[in-house]
C-alpha cells in the first residue's frame, strides 16, 4: 500500500492486479471519499476531482466538510508520569509539547512506520 496527499488530505492507495486498476480512499475522514486510475497521473487526478467533488457537496447540502486530523490530540497519562515528562523536557530546555511530540516521532520511526515525515510506503 503507498499513501498520496492532496492538500491537507491524505489517501491510501492499492493495485488490483485483476481489474488492472490502482484505487484509494482517503483515510483521514470518517466519510468515504474514494478515487480510481489506470496511470499516477489518472490516479492523483482522481483524488483531486474525489475530495473537490466531496467538498462541492459537502457545500450544497450545507454541511460543514470533515476536517482532516488537525495535529492536536489529549492523552491521558498517571500523573507521576506528567511530572517525568516535565522533567525530561525541562532537562532538555523543551515544552512539554515539542518534547512529547518529538518522542512519539522517534518511537514511530524507529518502529519503520514514517520516514522523513512521511508514512512508509
Amino acid at each position: 500500500m503507498i499513501t498520496m496527499r492532496y492538500g491537507k488530505y491524505i489517501a491510501s492507495v492499492e493495485f488490483d492486479q485483476q481489474a488492472g486498476i490502482l484505487y484509494g480512499e482517503v483515510t483521514n475522514l470518517n466519510d468515504v471519499v474514494t478515487f480510481q486510475g489506470r496511470s499516477v497521473s489518472e490516479l492523483e487526478q482522481a483524488l483531486k476531482e474525489s475530495i473537490e467533488s466531496y467538498l462541492n457537496a459537502c457545500a450544497r447540502f450545507g454541511k460543514e466538510p470533515e476536517r482532516p486530523y488537525t495535529g492536536v490530540f489529549q492523552v491521558r497519562i498517571r500523573p507521576e508520569v506528567h511530572r517525568w515528562a516535565v522533567m525530561a523536557a525541562q532537562s532538555e530546555g523543551k515544552s512539554l509539547n515539542k518534547w512529547v511530540s518529538e518522542k512519539l516521532e522517534e518511537a514511530l520511526k524507529g518502529e519503520h512506520r514514517i520516514a522523513n515525515d512521511q508514512p512508509v510506503r
